[in-house]
């Protein structure tokens, strides 16, 4: 029987042969990831447990990024307790204030995470890394207490389903797009622990931005993982930002893998899409939204705040003006895109348009800081989630969509789609 490229990674890294979907595995690890929020319950798991040390000190990422710079008391001392466990254990892999990140932006750019590797990580958005051909995904803090104790991890192998991508998607559809458009297709449990296998001669036009960006929301669909083909670009990235040696995977052919479905995306079809509050699944075409005045725009997170999204904002906003009324809140994934933001002009059009710019956090995203909502207050947001309280009072509304979107609905203070 033939297995798909999650499940081969899978059986790789739990030394087997051949695994099937359903099967319990013990698998090696090749990162461990935490966070300001999530790793101090981690830390405090493997007090308990009594361990000697880590498994590995640079096969471990503690990335704070959540409440940093901290916004209170309580944020600062989680991160005070995981920059102690950080210094105590000699954590290589360890980013605070200076060499922060947003960490699913982060880790790529650091050449940490490449094809072939097998990475948890205590955020469920950890399936990023499938943009990049590795098996990635998200577990509670016990689960990263364990992994960075003992460098493995028990997995359920998940069957899968392959999306066939084709065509070439217009200028202002992107990879936000295609991946609402897919939640709202199959819904918010359609891919409940499955692989989403990515596909197709459309995956060309699509960029590494892109790609990170629809890996990224697979759990948005309930999706254990989503994975993309190691193909000529995703090797570029990694020989970019990595030493590291990867190994690239291939599925089976269709005829010996098994998916539970199948589906074919034409991207060429696609418009910008918005997903409505309360649930990613909630999903129109830009051209079906309606008249819907709005508050505040955030554009960032680990979902979109990435080089390429802020170019198409900055393209969208410069020479203009953010719509009176409207906050507009513009967060860098990390310090080089920041940096590199700032050396292209970016920075400048994001402030002489109105728009404030941030530090790399993820703030907003989910209900932190940098950008709460009040009550009866709308947002467009480039963020992942939009579930009730979200990103502050619990009848405030969230409206997901792309930066361009996003950058749009800032100049006219409504739900608007860029100039096609």
């Amino acid at each position: 029987m033939g297995m798909t490229m999650t499940q081969k990674i899978l059986a790789a890294h739990a030394g087997l042969e051949q695994v099937s979907a359903g099967q319990l595995i013990e698998a090696k690890l090749d990162l461990v990831l935490g966070n300001d929020i999530t790793s101090p319950v981690a830390i405090h798991e493997m007090d308990k447990m009594k361990t000697t040390g880590v498994f590995h000190k640079d096969k471990i990422a503690l990335v704070m990024d959540h409440f940093v710079p901290n916004k209170d008391i309580k944020s600062a001392q989680h991160c005070k307790c995981v920059r102690e466990f950080a210094a105590k254990h000699e954590i290589t892999n360890y980013f605070d204030v200076g060499k922060m990140g947003i960490e699913h932006a982060l880790l790529p750019e650091q050449g940490l995470v490449v094809a072939g590797d097998v990475v948890i990580g205590a955020d469920s958005h950890t399936c990023t890394y499938g943009a990049l051909g590795a098996f990635s995904t998200g577990v509670g803090s016990t689960d990263m207490a364990a992994g960075m104790a003992t460098g493995k991890s028990w997995f359920k192998v998940p069957s899968a389903i392959k999306f066939h991508l084709v065509g070439r998607p217009s200028k202002w559809v992107s990879g936000k797009d295609v991946i609402l458009h897919i939640i709202g297709m199959i819904g918010v449990d359609g891919a409940l622990y499955k692989s989403m296998e990515f596909v197709g001669e459309g995956i060309q036009h699509l960029s590494m931005d892109d790609r990170f960006t629809i890996a990224n929301m697979a759990i948005e669909a309930g999706g254990k993982n989503g994975i993309f083909p190691v193909d000529d670009l995703a090797k570029a990235y990694m020989k970019e930002h990595s030493g590291r040696e990867f190994t690239v995977y291939e599925a089976d052919e269709d005829e010996d893998a098994e998916y539970d479905e199948t589906y074919t995306i034409d991207l060429s079809q696609l418009k910008p899409t918005v997903a409505f509050p309360h649930l990613p699944e909630n999903t129109r075409t830009i051209d079906e939204v309606g008249d819907i005045a709005i508050d505040q725009v955030v554009i960032g997170s680990c979902t979109n705040g990435r080089l390429d999204d802020l170019k198409i904002a900055a393209e969208i906003l410069k020479g203009k003006s953010v719509a009176k009324g409207v906050r507009c809140i513009v967060i860098p994934a990390t310090q080089k895109i920041y940096l590199e933001a700032m050396e292209l002009g970016l920075v400048r059009d994001f402030i002489e348009a109105g728009a404030i710019v941030s530090t790399p956090t993820c703030g907003p995203c989910l209900g932190g800081y940098m950008g709460i909502l009040a009550e009866g207050e709308r947002c467009v947001s480039t963020t992942n989630r939009n579930f009730v309280g979200r990103m502050g009072h619990v009848d405030s509304e969230i409206y997901l969509a792309s930066p361009a979107v996003a950058a749009a609905s800032a100049l006219t203070g409504k739900l608007s789609g860029p100039e096609m």
